[in-house]
């Protein structure tokens, strides 16, 4: 139980610390892929307003500023241009936020299509890695699939309608791409490396935290072994004493009262002891093959008889042949206390059905019976350890609500998986699966 307890603690932490990674990782990269993506869009709605190329007015600065400087020897004329007003220039859409290196670094080319999808022209010159013919299938490309902007390989590409035709405009997105892609790689090993941090940190944590635990459930076990061997000695000796007791003075109603309750004792205190073992399976359990057939089949005949005398039909469908590997006691009784729980809590006149057979490589037990009434809140705390689903009931047919804890200590501790369902709300199901 404290191994599965630290399996899942590990297992939590190791999901939430992945969901928290994902969510970083993610969020950046995402935020990389469309800045990228802006980045080139801008380019592109540039170059579109300016008919495939960069203002020239922003690409050459170093030119304006020669040709701002006043030529020598031209006083004169410059005495002349003082009284003219000045000469207002409308700038350029965008140029203000186009850095002086981006038209030299930009690797650009635009194919300018027809009505009729056929490549009028094409500019290349600030690409070398692309050729007309491989422009112009870009672009036939690009005019097929109807879209406005995209990628088209490493390229983003941008379309474009004016009087002269359609004009596609493509920017090589490759280094950018290749930066991305590498810091999205990067991210990912690291984040794995991290989580494998995580993990062996985790791991090693989680067994201080879960000691304390562990020797607080080990205490509790033990003081389950210990008091119930304790209790057996006076038991024992307090039936004997009601046996003397009958002998000399003859049964009556007080010693009939008192071995009810010596029995009702014992098998509550056999039952806290065998549960304690159960969950220490590992120490106690022989595993041997045998025939979960025959077993079943001696196990639902013996409380056939049970279920005649009490008016109740009960049949079994056995499966032949079937074998097992586990423990053989604990395995009977597993199923006999399915089928002790079923016959006690039918109704007057109920079914109870038993059902052994193979579902690929797994054993599957069923065992259905009618009831009353269950609650459907109630089926989740079958297999807790006292659970009653009607308290005046079960004290009139003698169950403890510690049976089913058995059976799911017994199921696990066989590394198997026990169930139970309500259809109706009126029946019981529960399906054992080894």
């Amino acid at each position: 139980m404290i191994g599965k307890l630290q399996k899942k603690f590990i297992l939590i932490s190791m999901l939430s610390m992945l969901l928290v990674l994902t969510i970083i990782i993610g969020s950046i990269n995402i935020i990389n892929y469309c800045r990228l993506v802006q980045e080139a869009e801008h380019i592109l709605h540039i170059l579109a307003e300016n008919n495939g190329e960069f203002p020239k007015n922003h690409a050459f600065p170093e030119e304006m500023e020669l040709k701002a400087q006043p030529p020598p020897n031209a006083e004169a004329t410059e005495e002349k241009q003082q009284d003219a007003p000045p000469i207002p220039r409308e700038p350029k859409p965008h140029s203000m936020d186009l850095s002086p290196e981006m038209p030299y670094e930009t690797r650009y080319f635009s194919v300018l299509l027809t009505e009729n999808g056929t490549a009028a022209s094409t500019n290349i010159k600030k690409i070398a890695a692309i050729d007309s013919e491989t422009a112009c299938k870009y672009a036939v490309q690009v005019w097929n699939m109807h879209k406005t902007s995209g990628f088209l390989s490493s390229y983003r590409y941008l379309r474009t309608d004016s009087s002269e035709g359609t004009m596609i405009i493509f920017v090589d997105c490759g280094r950018n791409l290749s930066t991305f892609f590498a810091f999205l790689l990067n991210s990912i090993t690291v984040s794995l490396l991290g989580l494998f941090s995580v993990f062996l940190l985790v791991l090693f944590f989680s067994r201080l935290v879960m000691k304390p635990v562990s020797e607080s459930y080990e205490k509790q076990r033990q003081f389950i072994t210990d008091a119930g061997h304790e209790i057996k000695t006076p038991l024992t000796i307090i039936d004997a004493n009601r046996e003397i007791l009958e002998m000399e003075y003859g049964e009556n109603e007080w010693s009939q009262s008192i071995g009810r309750q010596i029995s009702r004792l014992t098998e509550l205190t056999n039952s806290l002891i065998y549960l304690s073992r159960m969950e220490e399976a590992e120490k106690h359990l022989q595993h041997t093959d045998f025939c979960i057939s025959d077993l079943s089949v001696e196990t639902a005949d013996s409380f056939q008889v049970l279920a005649d005398a009490q008016g109740k039909h009960f049949s079994a469908k056995i499966t032949p042949s079937l074998s097992y590997h586990g423990d053989e006691l604990s395995i009977c009784r597993l199923f006999s206390i399915l089928l002790d729980n079923a016959i006690k809590y039918s109704p007057p006149q109920g079914s109870i059905e038993a059902t052994l057979d193979k579902r690929g490589k797994n054993i599957r037990f069923m065992v259905y019976n009618t009831a009353e009434e269950i609650p459907p809140e109630s089926l989740p705390h079958l297999f807790d350890r006292f659970y009653r689903t009607d308290s005046s009931r079960n004290s009139e047919t003698g169950g403890y609500g510690i049976g089913l804890s058995i059976a799911r200590a017994v199921t696990a501790a066989h590394k198997g998986k026990i169930t139970a369902e309500s259809p109706d709300g009126h029946s019981l199901l529960i399906t054992v699966i080894l």
